[in-house]
């Protein structure tokens, strides 16, 4: 396997050009056209590990590549006719030569050990989700996305299957994201016309899982559709209308204190009712009169 790494991080000069001053110019002083950009690249290219090890150190200007050290070769070759009057001086030093060479070991093998533990064995399994899209007023979804996110390392394959056959026709993929945290992610769309039973999966394999990763989506016909969406809908009606007769039940039900009439408002207020409630809870008794005596007692 083939793995690259930073020798160190990309160095970038903004150059800006300045007027000439000073009683030599025999000319005006020409107007700066802009700003130009020079970059230095170092790269550690490793194939098995560092049983081979290759030190690439590219200079570009305004993104363009001039010239560029190869380890493979031992020498700096220029791409450009400024790039090989560098690369001639520099090749012309023996001591600078012979230092770059020696960054294959001492510089690259040696960040390849640092990094080892916690870069190059580090294994993030993919979450994958199979969602359709619609296009305009057409009622069948016509693109199946496969989301496949947050894994790492990078290299992944992933296909999509109708009915268990690969489908190569009418696949699009995007290119492969950092998500800024050492994962990545990507997605994998398939152009379709399904039918009523048409299961399509897409699988996808990584180095972080035991085997194929498959998650499935099933083709419904519009009844079955409708069919469960009006269950669906008829389900959470009668949960609200039997929450709302439940309330009205247990609020009918409820106990309410009973007061006898006879007792005295403060015993009422005692039994917790109030006045209000007293009257409510008592209803009056007409009481007749009785023209003879009590027992015990004179007439009149």
């Amino acid at each position: 396997s083939l793995v690259c790494l930073p020798y160190a991080p990309p160095v970038s000069v903004t150059v800006t050009p300045l007027p000439r001053h000073g009683p030599a110019s025999r000319f005006p002083p020409p107007t700066p056209t802009g700003r130009f950009l020079l970059q230095f690249k170092f790269d550690c290219h490793y194939t098995n590990g560092t049983e081979r090890v290759r030190l690439l150190v590219r200079n570009l200007y305004d993104r363009q590549q001039f010239v560029q050290f190869d380890s493979d070769l031992g020498v700096y070759v220029g791409e450009t006719e400024v790039g090989r009057r560098w690369a001639e001086g520099w090749n012309k030093n023996q001591a600078h030569l012979a230092a770059r060479r020696a960054e294959v070991d001492t510089v690259c093998r040696h960040n390849y050990g640092v990094v080892e533990r916690f870069l190059i064995h580090r294994r993030v399994q993919p979450k994958v989700r199979v969602s359709p899209t619609k296009s305009g007023s057409q009622p069948h979804p016509h693109l199946l996305v496969c989301s496949v996110t947050g894994f790492y390392p990078g290299g992944i394959e992933i296909k999509w299957l109708k009915n268990g056959q690969e489908q190569t026709a009418g696949v699009v993929s995007t290119e492969l994201l950092q998500n800024g945290d050492w994962t990545f992610q990507i997605l994998v769309m398939l152009e379709m016309s399904p039918r009523r039973g048409d299961v399509y999966t897409c699988q996808v394999e990584h180095i972080s899982l035991r085997g194929p990763l498959a998650v499935h989506w099933e083709a419904q016909s519009d009844s079955a559709r409708s069919k469960m969406l009006t269950g669906v809908g008829g389900f959470v009606l009668g949960l609200i209308f039997l929450a709302a007769w439940g309330a009205r039940g247990a609020a009918a039900s409820a106990p309410r204190p009973l007061t006898p009439a006879w007792l005295s408002p403060w015993a009422a207020g005692q039994w917790g009712v109030g006045p209000a409630e007293e009257e409510s809870a008592a209803p009056s008794v007409p009481v007749q009169a009785d023209s003879r005596a009590a027992p015990g007692g004179r007439g009149s």
